[in-house]
């Protein structure tokens, strides 16, 4: 049985929280705001079997410190750098979830030599769009508001309100394990102080605030896989079809009746996937000169990108070899 305890190293001063397991090919997985790498946890010792496990609490999150800190996206990305190095780890797929999935794109951008391949499941950077729980959370002053999530008394009303716009058919309603384990996570001061720092570096009241559609036309240098559930209440299933096309060669797959925890929604498909793509894809390979065309190419395809992530359009830029997205029902 893998050992998937939480363990520490002190990376800037700050100690850092991760599980690690295995040995082999390296899979580096980034768990969504609020959340924490118990979100993987369920999923560790399958993925062990054949590769070296990560999964990190992001700063802020779950053991890790809270302190007051940056808690941008590219903050997060050198982070995950720094965290690799300390445990030796060279290269990694990368696997990320809600925020954590713009977290493992901005860590492509960023350090491509470390980035075997790219794992997408519902991902924030692909339009505004997103749950107005979030837009509301991120407004000036959803701290006063939020503090009564501290009490005990309101954790039961969270859960039967859940309960209720589940019976309802409401897409967050599928969540409403999940969504009632990430609010009880932020019982104190600090834990809430870095979810609505974190959250307010991409989301306000209109929505999403950051973008990896800009630079999506860069995964034509790294393998993608997209992995999206079609009720997803929290960024719409459009999102993975816009990013689909905005990535050359990118492959994407929607879980049918999944909303946005796919992966916990039919685990052992989603470890079988993963372990399919990594199988059948060679890691991606840094070419300073590759990169640098690219980036000289990629102007107009960025523009594009840009221009309908911006109006919520879902415009979809010109790609090349993309795979027709493969439906699957979670069971």
């Amino acid at each position: 049985m893998a050992d998937t305890a939480v363990r520490h190293r002190t990376v800037h001063g700050y100690r850092r929280a991760y599980r690690m397991a295995g040995s082999g090919p390296a899979l580096l997985l980034l768990h969504g705001i609020g959340d924490s790498s118990a979100s993987w946890e369920p999923l560790m010792a399958d993925l062990a079997r054949h590769h070296t496990v990560i999964a990190p609490d992001l700063l802020g999150h779950g053991a890790s410190d809270k302190p007051r800190a940056d808690y941008a996206v590219a903050a997060y990305a050198n982070g995950m750098r720094d965290l690799l190095d300390i445990l030796g780890v060279e290269r990694a797929t990368v696997v990320g979830h809600s925020l954590g999935g713009g977290v493992a794109a901005q860590l492509s951008y960023q350090f491509p030599e470390r980035c075997e391949r790219l794992v997408l499941v519902a991902s924030g950077g692909a339009g505004r769009d997103v749950t107005p729980m979030l837009r509301l959370a991120a407004a000036p002053l959803a701290e006063v508001f939020m503090a009564p999530l501290h009490w005990t008394v309101a954790r039961p009303v969270v859960q039967a309100a859940l309960g209720v716009l589940g019976h309802l058919g409401n897409d967050l309603g599928r969540d409403r394990e999940h969504v009632a384990r990430i609010l009880a996570a932020l019982p104190d001061g600090d834990a809430q102080v870095a979810f609505t720092r974190t959250l307010r570096s991409v989301v306000d009241w209109r929505g999403q605030v950051v973008t990896m559609l800009d630079r999506s036309y860069l995964a034509e240098a790294v393998p993608t896989l997209l992995v999206w559930g079609d009720r997803d209440g929290v960024i719409p299933v459009a999102h993975a079809h816009r990013a689909h096309a905005a990535m050359p060669g990118s492959r994407l797959e929607i879980v049918e009746g999944a909303g946005h925890f796919p992966h916990h929604a039919d685990p052992e498909r989603f470890v079988a996937l993963l372990r399919e793509f990594v199988a059948t894809t060679e890691p991606a390979r840094y070419d300073p000169d590759r990169w640098r065309d690219l980036l000289r190419r990629g102007v107009a395809a960025a523009t594009t990108a840009a221009d309908g992530a911006e109006a919520g359009t879902g415009a979809e830029p010109p790609t090349a070899d993309r795979a027709e997205p493969v439906v699957a029902h979670a069971s």
